[in-house]
């Protein structure tokens, strides 16, 4: 969403990288991880990473898929280094579990070769990080670090590559900080969890128990094969579930000394539910539309010009303050108007004609932070104070420097808790960041369910991408929007907390633009099952949400060519 000057915006693209390092670094892997802490002043830290060079060939290395083998060139230090060939569906990703001490810090670090290498470490009990390079002709070396949570002790480090990618190379990988207990340092590594077995079942969640393990400092929670929680009892519940759906569950022990192998896994089903969450208001199916508070050269708006098709207006943009995760609106004198009484007499019209109007977070200069508890509340309480100067409905999560889960969910859950079952809260991520459940965005929305209106994920500005049929898609196609819409909808969300995101016309973002009619044949395709391209989902989602667009202003531009197609198609969808 971008507020420059100029028709085509370079921010988005600019945007895209970033939004792409902050997720996919999170949701696909990186390669090496250096301890921060714990080393006396002028001693050198000790590698906590088995086999770091691979001098040993893959000995602590386990690579997805067959993915890795060694090679005596190209390599940084010794005689050897790890290659690994992304392949299909599999993006190389070669993993070990190292023995770490709670609330401790590291490091990891790692040398690497080739296009869209990731690094990072999983399992840290606070913000699991990775950090990546999209082009690296001869060795880089990447870092990052973290801290452990209390009841942290092993962590995963890994390397991948991207999907379609040339084989990458990787060595002399290094985490560094304490190590293990040393208290305990022949403490073994603890037997597999028995007894696992399902308890209390919602819509939304299933609760798990199991027996003790000797020896265990705590356990691991596995959701269809993938990390969903740590603890350190014997007991957790599962949130963020879809109603009347089976999952297959998963424990393992951990110490010190590294992780269990997995329980006998167990099966549990939701019960029935009604799907989303929060939205007021807003229609069963619904236009979303963002509204330009400045001037870039297209059509200037009132809000009381906005279309009459948009059931969601986003005010876009609110801005950062001094005070960490706090926000603030300032209306742009080149929209027109003569006082901030006058806007605030336009939403009320919105909405008493029967339109949601939403402040809208992040954008070009939206630089906002909340990634502690104090940062969330400052976010929760500031934008409830907009909410009551202006009357907004809710809030729009458009964030481009990344997104916390954890504390993003403590401030939309504490906003909730200020505002009531009536607001509305919209997200309108990148399609990187909703490529896997493990991305930050995904989390968060899942987080949510319960209060969540839509997700607008933006297909454009994207390059090709997964469907959830694992083939790659191409921006500006019917199924580059169906595929990929298909993974949010068996990902956990809601039908009606998914819409299609795209440009108004050709000038409203650098590539992705498609023609109201294939945004129609999507429509069609998801809700209907009819007019699809290749791909056709396995089933119809009759509930879905509807579209969104940027942007108002550039649709009144184009003479309302986007909204005059595209919205009766979404308020007339079954």
């Amino acid at each position: 969403m971008d507020r420059a000057p100029h028709p085509h915006p370079t921010r988005l693209r600019r945007r895209f990288a970033r939004l792409t390092g902050a997720f996919a670094a999170t949701a696909l892997g990186a390669t090496a991880l250096v301890a921060l802490g714990g080393t006396p002043a002028g001693a050198a830290a000790a590698n906590l990473a088995q086999n770091p060079g691979f001098e040993s060939g893959l000995s602590g290395w386990t690579c997805s898929a067959g993915s890795g083998s060694t090679v005596t060139s190209p390599v940084h230090g010794g005689s050897a280094a790890l290659k690994a060939t992304p392949a299909g569906t599999d993006n190389a990703r070669c993993a070990q579990t190292v023995a770490v001490r709670p609330n401790s810090s590291y490091t990891l670090t790692a040398w690497v070769q080739g296009s869209y290498v990731y690094l990072g470490a999983s399992g840290t009990g606070t913000t699991d990080v990775s950090t990546w390079t999209p082009s690296a002709s001869g060795w880089q070396q990447l870092s990052t670090s973290f801290t452990t949570g209390a009841n942290t002790t092993s962590v995963t480090v890994y390397t991948h590559g991207w999907y379609g990618q040339p084989a990458y190379y990787a060595d002399d990988i290094s985490l560094t900080g304490p190590g293990g207990d040393p208290g305990n340092p022949g403490d073994p590594v603890p037997g597999a969890p028995s007894g696992l077995r399902t308890g209390a079942v919602t819509s939304s969640s299933i609760a798990l128990s199991w027996s003790p393990v000797t020896g265990a400092t705590g356990y691991h929670v596995y959701r269809d094969g993938s990390r969903v929680q740590s603890v350190s009892g014997t007991s957790a519940t599962v949130t963020g579930l879809t109603p009347s759906t089976s999952y297959r569950f998963e424990v393992t022990a951990t110490n010190a000394a590294g992780e269990s192998p997995r329980s006998s896994a167990v099966t549990g089903t939701t019960s029935a539910g009604s799907g989303g969450g929060g939205g007021g208001t807003v229609p069963r199916h619904a236009v979303t539309g963002y509204w330009q508070n400045f001037d870039n050269g297209a059509a200037v708006q009132k809000l009381r010009d906005v279309q009459d098709q948009y059931d969601i207006i986003a005010v876009a943009f609110a801005d950062a303050t001094g005070t960490p995760g706090a926000v603030d609106f300032t209306l742009d004198p080149a929209v027109g108007y003569g006082s901030e009484q006058q806007f605030k007499d336009d939403i009320k019209a919105k909405q008493a004609a029967g339109k949601s109007v939403v402040i809208s977070i992040g954008g070009q200069n939206g630089t906002v932070s909340v990634n502690d508890a104090a940062s969330a509340n400052n976010f929760a309480n500031s934008v409830y104070a907009l909410m009551r100067e202006y009357g907004f409905n809710g809030v729009d999560i458009d964030l481009e420097n990344g997104l916390n889960a954890t504390y993003m969910t403590q401030a939309l859950r504490a906003l909730s808790a200020k505002a009531g079952s009536g607001l509305v809260i919209t997200m309108a991520p990148q399609t990187i960041d909703m490529q896997s459940t493990s991305n930050g965005y995904f989390q968060t929305a899942l987080n949510i369910k319960d209060i969540l209106t839509v997700v607008n994920m933006q297909y454009y500005n994207s390059g090709s991408m997964l469907g959830c049929d694992g083939k790659v898609y191409s921006q500006g196609s019917v199924d580059f929007l169906t595929a990929l819409a298909c993974i949010q909808l068996e990902g956990g969300l809601s039908p009606s907390q998914v819409g299609l995101g795209v440009p108004a016309s050709t000038r409203g973002a650098g590539s992705g633009y498609v023609s109201p009619s294939i945004v129609n044949n999507a429509l069609d395709c998801l809700a209907r099952g009819t007019n699809c391209g290749s791909f056709k989902p396995a089933r119809t989602y009759p509930e879905l949400r509807g579209a969104m667009t940027w942007s108002t202003n550039w649709d009144a531009t184009a003479g309302n060519a986007w909204s005059g197609a595209v919205g009766p198609k979404v308020h007339g969808l079954p």
